[in-house]
This record gives structure tokens, sequence and C-alpha cells, in this order.
């Protein structure tokens, strides 16, 4: 069923529009944002041939977000009464430098190289300055961190100039604790 939403001072919108009220009513009752449930039903009030000042109270809005809403559903039907995704400040860093950071932290913290055994967000805050000429904040590194999947575990880490293997000696010669018997252990 066709109908055309009127606005302003009588003139009619030239498209065509896919449900009637009630077809818009249920279609929106189907749907779970209450954004286009609220604009749907403001535009199926004026549908319906309602005073514009009576639909957009009734719908929450005032007249002239009512008149926008009915130009997008005249245009592109119910889909036209969702939001539109927003653009937003782009990223920081490109794909590319995440993706450099993300190697340079599962690598781990060299010594020699960053002068520090593990990595702290202060670290990687100035390695991406040094790098990408980014500056950042240490909590926003961390947010950055959480995007790519990390985790904040604090490990132990392996101190530069331990042995591993006058380690592995130690352990092989050193007294085991005495063994557990599965006896129980009678009290005094």
């Amino acid at each position: 069923m066709h109908r055309f939403a009127e606005i302003g001072h009588g003139s009619y919108c030239h498209y065509a529009v896919e449900f009637g009220c009630a077809e818009l009513r249920a279609a929106a009752a189907k749907t779970r944002d209450s954004k286009v449930v609220q604009r749907a039903t403001g535009v199926a009030l004026v549908l319906e041939g309602h005073d514009r000042a009576f639909a957009a109270h009734a719908a929450g809005m005032d007249r002239q977000s009512l008149c926008d809403w009915v130009h997008r559903y005249n245009a592109q039907g119910l889909a036209g009464l969702t939001d539109r995704p927003r653009p937003g400040r782009p990223p920081r860093l490109s794909v590319a430098a995440q993706k450099k950071l993300a190697e340079r932290v599962i690598a781990g913290a060299d010594l020699k190289r960053d002068g520090v055994v593990r990595f702290r967000r202060a670290d990687l805050r100035d390695w991406l300055m040094r790098e990408f000429g980014v500056e950042m904040h240490e909590r926003s590194v961390g947010k950055l961190l959480h995007r790519l999947n990390f985790r904040h575990l604090s490990v132990r880490p392996q101190h530069p100039q331990s042995d591993p293997a006058a380690q592995e000696t130690f352990k092989k010669t050193s007294p085991r604790s005495f063994a557990h018997s599965s006896q129980p252990r009678r009290s005094a």
C-alpha cells in the first residue's frame, strides 16, 4: 500500500512509502531500537492524518524533527528511521601501526634494546612517541592494548643474569620434601 505523508503547508512528498499506518506500527513493534519505534509512531500519526504538532508531541520530538524523519521515511522506508553511523574521530594509530605495537608487545621487552625487563604502559607510550610521533596518555595506551586483546597480566619477569642450566641442576640436587603418606596421622 503506497501512501504519501503530508509535510509542511499542504504539500506532499513525491516518494512512495513502503507501509501504511498499521503495517508501519507492526514493523516498528518488531524492532529492538526504541528510537526507531518513537520515530515510526510519529510518522504513523502523520500518515493517519493527525496534526503535525500533535504527532510530534506524542512521539516526543519537535515538529521540525518529525518533518525530517517523515522525509527520510518517504525516501528510504523503515530503514530511513534508523540512525546513520557517525564518523567520529579517526584513530590516532593506523592499522599497520597497531599491528606493529601488537608484535612489539608479543615479542616482549629486551633489557639491552629497551632498557626495561618488561613493558609498562609508560614504556609503550614513549615507544609510540619515538616510533610514530603519536602522543598518547598512559590510560589511552591501556585502552588500545585492551582493544588489541591484551590483558593486564603481571608475570614475574626473568632476571637478565639468571642461568637456566644452574637452576635445573639445583632442582635435581635439592632434597625433595617429605612424601605424603596415605595413612592418616594420629593425634597426640
